[in-house]
C-alpha cells in the first residue's frame, strides 16, 4: 500500500508546477523576524520553490504581505493561476472548507500536512475527481522520493 501511495506521490509531483498552500505562517506584531524562519509552513514554502514549484501563499491575516518573494493572498478564489496542488497548514477541523474551495477552483490535488485529515474533506475531493492526500508531509515526501533522503523531523530539516 505504502509503495502504491509514494507511486502517485511522486507522479503527483512530477506533474504539478504550481501549489497554493494554506495556512502560511507570518509574523504576529512584535514578533522576531527571525521566527519566521523556523515555522514549519514557511520551511516548506522555500524548499518546495527551491525546487522549482511556484508556491502562492493563502493567509487571510497576511494578505498582501510578502513571504519568499511571494504576495499572500486572502483565499483560493483570489489566485488567478491554474493551482496543481493545495497544500494544507490548517486545523482538521477547516479543511471541510477548503476542499469545496479547492473544487471551485478545479485544483487536481488537496494535500494535508502532518496531523491533518478529515473524512469530509476526502469526501468532497473523491466526489470531485480531486486526488486526496492527508497526515503526509510535502516535503518529506519530495526529499524521500527525488533526493533518497529521509529526515527524521521533515518540517525542521533543510
Amino acid at each position: 500500500m505504502e509503495k502504491q501511495i509514494m507511486q502517485e506521490i511522486e507522479t503527483i509531483l512530477k506533474n504539478s508546477k504550481t501549489i497554493a498552500m494554506i495556512g502560511v505562517s507570518s509574523l504576529k506584531e512584535k514578533e522576531d523576524r527571525t521566527n519566521l524562519k523556523r515555522k514549519p509552513s514557511t520551511i516548506v514554502m522555500k524548499y518546495m520553490q527551491d525546487f522549482g514549484y511556484k508556491v502562492i501563499p493563502v493567509n487571510p491575516f497576511a494578505e498582501g504581505e510578502i513571504i519568499h518573494g511571494e504576495k499572500v493572498v486572502a483565499k483560493l478564489s483570489d489566485i488567478n493561476e491554474k493551482i496543481d496542488i493545495v497544500n494544507v497548514f490548517r486545523p482538521s477541523k477547516e479543511t471541510p472548507g477548503i476542499a469545496e474551495d479547492a473544487v471551485k477552483i478545479n485544483a487536481k490535488v488537496l494535500w494535508l500536512q502532518y496531523g491533518i485529515k478529515n473524512d469530509a474533506a476526502e469526501k468532497i475531493a473523491n466526489n470531485a475527481k480531486i486526488k486526496y492526500i492527508s497526515n503526509r508531509c510535502i516535503k518529506q515526501d519530495y526529499q524521500n522520493i527525488f533526493q533518497k533522503v529521509n529526515p527524521v523531523f521533515p518540517a525542521l530539516k533543510n
